[in-house]
């Protein structure tokens, strides 16, 4: 819905210089934008918070092949002001029902050769987003070169950023896919480790105010974007994909960059602002992507998974196997049971429909793993190379449907090209359309997609629990990186992470204790979690926390953040109906004793599931919520209670 509202837009002239200043504020009056034409005719902005300045004056702009939209600009137009509020429901996520109001504002611009150029900025109590669009008819072919936007951080900030590595590089060539460890609270202006720049989201600290970057609403049409790798005086710049970051088959590649012979848009750019609670609980990635698709929603079932191949890998995935983790499943009254890379050559097809009828059965669906990958990289695992067309997908996935397969995983991608976009795009619309849920790994950011495409129930996109059972050095660092990711990579997006351990890894020395494992359940947001522990290490916990785990709820009407820093230790309350679960982790090599703020919940009690005197023991403990409620977390530890 649009309300038409007024707002002061400035006209005026400084330094002896003609130029326009625009300023929109938010609809709770908290966060200002500022918007002009520098001395130079650049498009120049800034945002304070209460006053306090916190992205500096930052370039805007757009250059395409054919029209320059960075320099020698002219205000055209600037439309009325007005209040734009949406709401919507969303089953995966931090919450079901999102609301969300900003005031909006459209400046027009046009260049030196008279081709105009809108830019569409929102502010809403959480942040500020914009977009540019390029429907001048004059202008032929819109052809993308470079984006000039920048975000200038106050010298003083500090930063907790991933790194993106650097395309056709890692095991099979497979990087990039957003799999890399965090720098954590370096100062603004650090230089990546990687010439590929820094993936989104970014977080950053400015004295009260936390910023955290990323982009939503791509439709295909136009490339993901990304932090360039070197951020000089705190300026960090946009950045595009490396050349081989493409759809190819072998022959010919597909467009790298955004193209258009009608409107170019591009996808919003936004700035999330706030408080760290204000940050943590803002929706505004999911806010600013595309409403949904027409889409059947009875097949929209988040859920609980069994997995074998997280502790087991590649020899397990066979029939019997498989089907112990049905029995699995159904034991934990979780929902589905994922059979992972080769299931083709050593399961096959009609092997497979009597797993899913097995599963059925037992109230258990049936997700399957397939390689997305062409000629992009030098993977072997299969059913490879047969999502490549739309013909393709249309007879696989009626073959799967024909099956009684739930859904689909897809691996392997190329990185973050417009062509490898619109894949994605492609692969989830006939996803849907054949009735399959879809979890994409080695896999760019989602960037709101589960708003958009209901199916798309997880992504990896991060460094999961996988990487901890190759690696001691990965084992040794994943407390703190475990309590990095509520605050970046899983803030806006689902994060198919595979948690949870109680036992042993194979090979590997364990370094967090059971109450961290099993708080990532509720920590941790997918649409389908897919548990790495297996019937074995299940069997040696406490009936109660055995009892907890199979009545979790799928999806939360509400999440509210309680307490942490990133990094270091997180805290996080999740609804669902009536009842609340809290859950915290801490990273840190001693205790955490905190004093939370649960009188939200009201006066109730619970039995507080926690880290006993070893690293593998659980106890209980009686725990009330009020304005002050005592806890402490042993070193890498964790907690669960369930407030109902």
């Amino acid at each position: 819905m649009i309300i038409r509202c007024s707002l002061v837009v400035l006209f005026g002239w400084l330094a002896g210089t003609s130029f326009a200043a625009s300023t929109l504020s938010s609809p709770d009056q908290h966060l200002q934008l500022k918007v002009e034409l520098s001395a130079q005719q650049q498009l120049v902005y800034s945002v304070t918070r209460d006053k306090q300045t916190v992205i500096l004056p930052s370039a805007l702009g757009l250059q395409l092949d054919a029209a320059d939209f960075t320099q020698q600009l002219k205000l055209k137009q600037a439309s009325p002001v007005k209040l734009v509020t949406d709401s919507y429901e969303m089953l995966v996520g931090k919450r079901r029902i999102n609301h969300y109001a900003a005031n909006e504002q459209v400046l027009t611009l046009e260049n030196a050769h008279h081709q105009k150029m809108d830019v569409v900025f929102r502010v809403s109590n959480d942040g500020v987003a914009f977009r540019y669009i390029v429907s001048d008819p004059t202008v032929k072919f819109k052809k993308f070169i470079k984006e000039t936007t920048a975000f200038a951080f106050d010298d003083k900030a500090r930063a907790w950023l991933q790194p993106i590595a650097v395309a056709q590089t890692g095991w099979s060539n497979t990087n990039p896919s957003y799999e890399e460890h965090y720098l954590m609270n370096i100062p603004v202006g650090t230089t990546s480790p990687s010439r590929a720049g820094w993936v989104f989201p970014a977080l950053f600290n400015s004295g009260d105010n936390w910023v955290v970057l990323t982009e939503a609403d791509m439709d295909g049409s136009w490339h993901a974007s990304r932090l360039q790798a070197a951020s000089a005086g705190g300026v960090y710049k946009l950045g595009t994909p490396m050349a081989a970051e493409v759809f190819t088959d072998g022959k010919t590649a597909g467009a790298l960059l955004a193209e258009s012979s009608n409107s170019l848009r591009s996808p919003w750019r936004i700035i999330g602002i706030g408080s760290l609670p204000g940050v943590m609980n803002s929706s505004l990635g999911s806010d600013l992507a595309a409403p949904a698709i027409k889409i059947d929603a009875g097949i929209v079932k988040p859920g609980h998974a069994s997995w074998s191949w997280a502790l087991l890998k590649d020899d397990f995935t066979t029939f019997e196997v498989q089907k112990k983790f049905i029995d699995y499943a159904a034991d934990m009254h979780w929902e589905y049971t994922l059979i992972d890379a080769d299931w083709d050559k050593k399961i096959g097809y009609e092997k497979l429909r009597q797993l899913v009828e097995y599963g059925a059965v037992k109230n258990v669906g049936v997700l399957v793993w397939y390689n997305s990958s062409g000629a992009w990289n030098t993977t072997k695992y299969s059913p490879k190379g047969q999502l490549l067309t739309a013909a393709q997908r249309k007879q696989e996935f009626a073959r799967l449907r024909d099956i009684g397969v739930k859904g689909v995983k897809v691996d392997f991608f190329a990185g973050d090209g417009q062509s490898m976009i619109a894949y994605y795009i492609a692969i989830l619309k006939d996803a849907a359309d054949a009735g399959l849920l879809v979890n994409f790994h080695g896999a760019t950011l989602p960037r709101g997609w589960a708003r958009t495409y209901p199916n798309l129930m997880s992504m990896e996109a991060v460094r999961g629990l996988e990487f901890t059972t190759f690696d001691q050095k990965d084992q040794d660092a994943v407390a703190t990186h475990a309590a990095m990711l509520p605050f970046a990579r899983n803030l806006f997006d689902p994060m198919d992470f595979t948690p949870m351990v109680f036992a042993d890894i194979p090979k590997i020395e364990r370094k967090t204790r059971n109450g961290f494992e099993l708080a990532e359940s509720v920590l941790f947001l997918s649409g389908i979690q897919h548990f790495a522990e297996i019937p074995e290490g299940m069997a040696t916990v406490p009936a109660y926390v055995k009892s907890f785990l199979q009545t979790l709820p799928v999806s939360w009407d509400d999440s509210r953040f309680v307490d942490g820093y990133p990094g270091q230790f997180v805290v996080i309350a999740r609804r669902a109906g009536k009842a609340w679960y809290v859950a915290g982790i801490n990273a840190t090599g001693s205790d955490k004793q905190l004093n939370l703020d649960l009188s939200f919940i009201g006066d109730r009690k619970a039995q507080m599931m926690t880290d006993g005197d070893s690293s593998r023991a659980f106890v209980q403990q009686p725990v009330q919520a009020a304005k002050e409620t005592r806890i402490t977390i042993k070193p890498q530890g964790g907690f669960v209670a369930v407030f109902e």
